[in-house]
């Protein structure tokens, strides 16, 4: 067969074929002259039986019958149509006013469109057009969702593939989601677990940071939680808590480990590009846009001394002026922001110091509130510390269960059930370490 030969089989193939049904030889001719200028494939057939022997041989887009033909009227043949070939159109020509008929063939055949005789050239071939249309429209749209499928399957394979390179972390990352998975259900606390594994990543080149994002996030949230925000602000500010050091992936190690107190001009230069970077990072991500911004702020003062921007007072964001006394709390005692640690009673004063200065005072207040409550609380002896081996099923978790270079495993509060606790003592056993883990009794 030639090129050519083969390239015109190929355009007929393409072509929406049409097949006319009506015992009457004048109709089928009418039909055929009216649609076979306009591209179409055309089939006719003289009886009902006739139309089912063609539709066998045939691949049909729209089939249009004559309602009386003797044998099979046109109700009868397009239900069997119906029942055989499902997605080919089906129109009937009804030439007499029998409601009865019509409403069968409706029911039965489930035809699209019933045209009366003698019909309107311009509707017929109108009505055709766009119901072929639509079919078209709808097989494209089973062909992408096919082609996604199968490219959501090849990602699967690239991504099983890619594991094999990080074989040892990839192993510990795959038993810490298999630890999420099974004590958080919510959509919302999955996202939220996620954005603590990944601030546990960050971290991981900063030894003596470790846990650092996770308690920042913890002294923020219940500080805007106190202060009556919004839940999507709360949300904001946590998020914007648990990866405010994301920026910081870039920098150099000697940068990582010295305080902010020893650096140089050019090296407090380049540090401080760190918060614009983050909101940089995020901004792609539409759930943490939102967080970004607060990213960006993180490091301004009250006395608008801080830096991007030097915003002051009420000018820097409510989430960022209480990002910064929940992360510099912490940093005081880690000590990556003074020459040395401080003790939590030294940190708590040095923000107390800052108030009006450094941070927003009102924000101070409640902090300093919120840590009075929390000392209190802890004074009621109620937390036990326990070996893996200890654990009983229906203890819960009071602090998130971490690995010792701070990588979460379950967050604080989770119940611990039979397999929790078969996968911490195997978790402890592949580690070649215990677990420092600390649990209250459950209620009832």
């Amino acid at each position: 067969m030639s090129q050519l030969a083969v390239q015109i089989e190929q355009e007929v193939k393409k072509q929406e074929t049409l097949l006319f049904v009506d015992d009457e030889t004048n109709i089928l001719n009418a039909l055929k002259r009216l649609f076979r200028p306009l591209g179409y494939r055309i089939f006719i057939a003289e009886s009902g039986k006739a139309g089912l022997e063609l539709l066998e041989r045939e691949n049909i887009d729209l089939v249009v019958s004559d309602m009386r033909m003797p044998e099979m009227n046109g109700a009868q043949f397009l239900e069997q149509v119906r029942n055989k070939w499902p997605d080919t159109v089906r129109f009937l020509l009804t030439g007499y006013a029998d409601v009865g008929s019509t409403i069968a063939a409706v029911n039965g055949g489930g035809i699209y469109r019933y045209i009366a005789k003698p019909w309107d050239e311009n509707d017929i071939v109108l009505a055709v057009r766009e119901v072929l249309a639509r079919k078209r429209l709808e097989q494209e749209k089973r062909q992408l969702e096919e082609l996604t499928q199968q490219q959501n399957e090849q990602l699967k394979d690239l991504n099983a593939n890619l594991d094999n390179k990080v074989k040892a972390r990839t192993e510990e990352l795959r038993q810490t989601m298999g630890f999420l998975e099974t004590a958080h259900k919510s959509l919302k606390n999955n996202f939220l677990i996620s954005l603590k594994v990944f601030s546990n990543l960050i971290e991981l080149r900063e030894g003596a940071m470790a846990g650092h994002s996770r308690r920042v996030a913890e002294h923020a949230r219940a500080i805007a939680q106190r202060l009556n925000l919004k839940e999507e602000e709360v949300q904001n500010i946590t998020f914007a808590a648990l990866l405010h050091d994301i920026g910081k992936i870039g920098l150099p190690d000697n940068l990582l480990h010295k305080p902010y107190a020893m650096l140089n001009a050019e090296e407090r230069a380049e540090v401080s590009k760190h918060p614009a970077i983050g909101e940089a990072a995020l901004m792609a991500l539409e759930n943490l846009r939102g967080a970004a911004k607060l990213i960006r702020s993180h490091h301004e003062r009250f006395d608008g001394m801080g830096y991007p921007e030097g915003l002051s007072g009420l000018g820097i964001p409510l989430g960022a002026r209480i990002l910064t006394v929940a992360n510099d709390y912490d940093a005081a005692q880690s000590g990556t922001l003074y020459t040395k640690k401080l003790a939590p009673a030294e940190a708590l004063l040095s923000i107390r110091e800052g108030r009006g200065k450094r941070y927003d005072p009102q924000v101070v207040d409640v902090f300093l509130d919120l840590v009075s409550s929390a000392v209190q609380r802890a004074s009621g002896g109620q937390e036990l510390k326990l070996p893996a081996t200890a654990l009983k099923n229906g203890m819960v978790l009071s602090r998130d269960l971490q690995t010792p270079d701070g990588l979460l495993l379950l967050s604080r509060d989770s119940r611990l059930g039979d397999t929790l606790i078969e996968q911490i003592l195997d978790f402890e056993e592949r580690a070649g370490h215990p677990l420092t883990i600390y649990v209250r009794a459950a209620a009832g």
